[in-house]
């Protein structure tokens, strides 16, 4: 719920339900690092915004796009980043594209 703007609105949302989150925190007990987060570990960060009360210009978001990392991989994580300024353009998606950058 860290990265969203308001959880309690979300609660019967498929993405908010116990058994995803809990494969997901299962994923990471195995090693696997979400990039996002360990690029960004103290900050909210969202790469969605409904098209409804103004909320990509109140950044009133949530996450809902994530890149997993194998524990092999995970230490060739580079850079990760949110494209934000695309969602703020006319007639874009609802998403903000997300990338990752790793070393070979």
């Amino acid at each position: 719920d860290a990265d969203v703007y308001a959880p309690e609105r979300w609660r019967d949302d498929a993405l908010f339900q116990p058994p995803l989150k809990a494969m997901f925190a299962r994923l990471q007990d195995r090693g696997w690092t979400d990039a996002l987060r360990a690029v960004f570990p103290d900050e909210r960060v969202y790469t969605f915004w409904k098209y409804w009360r103004n909320a990509y210009e109140r950044d009133a978001g949530l996450r809902i796009d994530h890149f997993l990392l194998s524990p092999a991989l995970t230490p060739q994580l580079r850079a990760a980043g949110i494209d934000r300024e695309h969602r703020g353009r006319e007639g874009a998606s609802d998403h903000a594209p997300v990338w990752i950058e790793v070393s070979r």
